[in-house]
């Protein structure tokens, strides 16, 4: 597993790495066989340490927890903790579906914009948007069952997936009646 690990505006020792490849390849080996990387960063919010830990598997599952502690090192075990929550759910759920995925997820990179709201006082007819951020995002190939579980475990209000049936984009996300809703363009009334 390749991991990074890194800190805003902090330094992080030897000792602190070591301790997160440890304890969270610990973790991750425990409930999944293929883990494929993860990223680990620490911050400084007030007098807390805040500890945001992703993981990503080769069946598709992103996992993302967020811990907050005084010290660091606690900071990142209740990130741990998290992690090992949801995967252990995650897990569960799959032994209860009886679907062990024989081959990895296909993943497709995507572009992903960060958008500045356009200021409430701004007289001006151009409606192009400031795009403040450009990233890589990952769009995996599931199918619908597979794509509420993982928005369910990762706590995302919304998730794109390349449908495995259809072949095209699709997306889930959470209603405000608590249900869950499912967008397939290809699927005309």
């Amino acid at each position: 597993m390749r991991y990074q690990i890194t800190g805003k505006q902090i330094d992080i020792g030897e000792a602190l790495q070591t301790h997160v490849k440890t304890e969270l390849g610990t973790v991750v080996e425990k409930y999944a066989g293929r883990p494929t990387d993860a990223q680990v960063t620490f911050s400084k919010s007030a007098h807390e340490h805040v500890c945001e830990a992703t993981v990503h598997l080769s069946t598709g599952l992103t996992a993302t927890a967020t811990g907050k502690a005084t010290e660091i090192y606690a900071a990142f075990d209740a990130a741990s903790e998290k992690l090992d929550k949801q995967l252990r759910r995650y897990k569960r759920r799959l032994k209860n579906h009886h679907q062990e995925r024989s081959q990895p997820v296909e993943v497709s990179g995507a572009a992903s914009y960060i958008l500045a709201p356009e200021p409430e006082d701004s007289e001006s007819d151009d409606l192009q948007p400031i795009i403040i951020a450009e990233m890589e995002t990952r769009i995996p190939a599931l199918s619908v069952g597979e794509a509420v579980m993982q928005m369910e475990l990762a706590g995302a209000p919304v998730l794109v997936f390349k449908n495995e049936k259809g072949g095209g984009l699709n997306v889930v996300y959470r209603r405000d009646d608590g249900n869950v809703g499912w967008i397939d363009p290809t699927t005309v009334a």
